[in-house]
């Protein structure tokens, strides 16, 4: 770790280096994030009543911080707290319309939309008592692409358009100029030589590429009862809610923390099962599971080709369906791709919840919180059916994520790696890890052990995913049927496997807070490409319960 010693050369009348007598005669400092000992803050932790909190480690022990923001030192040499300030009323927790207005009026730019959050970004992260690390990398290319974009004429019906957002994207998405390192040491030079189908997407409705979101490493499918949010490549991602005392959520824990904490417009999650809807739950933040098949994955570091899917997670249903928006399109090289002819962000309405018939469990209904979500979406004219969930095992589970992993990932090192990257199977990242595994793998790697243990036949693989699907499907379509229900209500991500391997798409909304502070959200599933239905569901919830409120010590 570099650390840069500065001298203080200003007058005698200030009191200590650093100290402004305004801001036009202030002699700025560089914002440097110094590396700490954290033997106390550990301590600390050790005692946190949920094991896998016990933290081995906080700040990551590969990246350094300072590097993320080096090459925007001159950009920011001319960004002033003054003009942060000024700019925080037109973008602290708007949505994205509110910004393409501030944009069209000439309030603001896409240049100081952009240097707003990378100002933002250094500021919380140099602060260890802030530092949320849930970036691991910054395009050097966003101001200049911001710039750009300035120079054009607006397009028409940018309102609704993900045109000049700076977007973060989770870190097993391929990116051409940056590493896609999945959180993993292993893949640390992993510079691909094209991007993802989905970030193609983004740039051919020129998104800015803010960055790249930390993550549960690997996708959560590493270590065994290790920490949510955590990664050696960018360490420990914290929830902004409740700082070392709440989950973050896992696995695209950085792109929840993210969205929830202002460092980005909208993130970009994957999901296997729960990997998005959980952490938007614990987030107090929007987040789509959609149908496998809605969007590709050609370009993801890969768990199962089965379940695997991205999706849009942001601060308010509008947001995410205008990214939903930008990130559909049929990939030929995905087989699972479909086309999409919809536009996801012109049919939300306060009313659409008038007349949808919406199954919830019994056993829920003793939660407060989905209680008064259920409540709320009564009064917004929904029919409420209260039906007994069937208990459905979901046996072989692991199993499919093994076969699928052992598979999968191979052909993500053959095929869409970068070339400096000479692994090509989980063996060989194992016995990699093992060569320093206080660095690579201070948790362990159980799972990759297993994986490697697996002798799963391609027969076999065949017989227990179609099992598991029928077996998920049921579990939702015996009330759906019976009911005639619109969508499911569950909670936060505890329905997410059955949704998985049903491939049935779901959304969390923000539904209000635990008496500790601790977000929670209704989730809604729907049949298979009724995304748009539950959009549509989950705005109008949403402007009846106005639950969201960002985290109060990063306002």
């Amino acid at each position: 770790m570099k650390q840069i010693l500065f001298l203080c050369l200003l007058p005698l009348t200030l009191l200590s280096c650093g100290v402004k007598k305004s801001e036009d005669t202030a002699v700025k400092q560089p914002v440097v994030w110094q590396p700490i000992d954290e033997t106390a803050r550990l301590e600390e932790q050790a005692s946190h009543e949920i094991e896998r909190m016990r933290f081995k480690l906080i700040n990551s022990k590969y990246l350094d911080k300072n590097d993320i923001r080096k090459p925007f030192e001159k950009d920011l040499a001319g960004f002033s707290a003054r003009k942060y300030e000024s700019l925080k009323q037109l973008i602290f927790e708007r949505s994205i319309p509110e910004l393409q207005s501030a944009v069209k009026d000439g309030r603001l730019s896409y240049e100081d939309l952009t240097l707003f959050y990378i100002y933002r970004i250094r500021e919380l992260e140099s602060n260890n008592d802030l530092s949320l690390n849930a970036v691991i990398a910054l395009n050097p290319n966003v101001v200049n692409q911001a710039r750009e974009l300035d120079k054009r004429d607006i397009p028409p019906g940018s309102e609704n358009s993900i045109y000049g957002m700076p977007v973060l994207i989770k870190d097993n998405i391929n990116t051409a100029n940056l590493a896609t390192t999945g959180g993993a040491i292993a893949l640390a030079e992993n510079i691909p030589a094209k991007n993802a189908f989905i970030i193609d997407r983004l740039e051919q409705h020129n998104a800015l590429i803010l960055g790249k979101a930390n993550l549960s490493e690997w996708a959560y499918y590493f270590c065994d009862g290790c920490p949510l949010g955590y990664s050696a490549v960018g360490g420990q991602t914290l929830n902004p809610y409740g700082r070392k005392q709440f989950e973050t959520g896992g696995s695209s824990s950085g792109s929840g923390v993210a969205v929830a904490a202002n460092y980005a417009v909208a993130a970009v999650g994957t999901e296997t099962a729960g990997s998005i809807l959980s952490p938007a739950s614990k987030n107090s933040v929007v987040g789509l599971k959609p149908t496998v098949g809605l969007l590709s994955r050609s370009g993801i570091i890969p768990i199962s080709e089965t379940l695997d899917t991205p999706g849009p997670m942001t601060k308010y249903v509008i947001d995410n369906a205008i990214l939903l928006n930008a990130l559909t399109g049929k990939d030929p090289k995905d087989a699972a791709s479909v086309a999409a002819n919809e536009d996801y962000a012109q049919s939300l309405s306060r009313d659409a919840l008038n007349g949808k018939r919406i199954g919830v469990m019994k056993s829920l209904m003793q939660d407060s919180i989905y209680n008064k979500a259920v409540q709320a979406m009564k009064e917004g004219g929904a029919v409420i059916v209260e039906f007994e969930a069937e208990e459905v095992p979901l046996d072989n589970f692991l199993t499919l994520l093994n076969a699928d992993m052992k598979k999968d990932l191979s052909a993500y090192l053959s095929t869409a790696a970068g070339e400096q990257v000479q692994f090509r199977s989980v063996d060989e990242i194992v016995a990699y890890n093992k060569e320093d595994s206080l660095l690579r793998a201070p948790y362990g790697q159980q799972l990759f052990e297993a994986i490697v243990a697996d002798t799963t036949s391609a027969a076999s693989l065949k017989n227990i995913s179609a099992q598991l699907r029928d077996k998920g499907r049921s579990f939702f379509d015996v009330p759906m049927q019976k009911h005639n229900l619109d969508a499911v209500a569950s909670i936060n991500n505890y329905h997410a496997a059955h949704a998985a391997v049903a491939k049935y798409p779901a959304l969390a909304i923000p539904a209000g807070f635990e008496a500790s502070g601790e977000p929670k959200s209704i989730t809604l599933i729907a049949r298979p490409f009724e995304e748009q239905k539950l959009l549509n569901m989950g705005y109008a919830f949403e402007q009846l319960s106005y639950a969201r409120k960002p985290p109060k010590n990063y306002r």
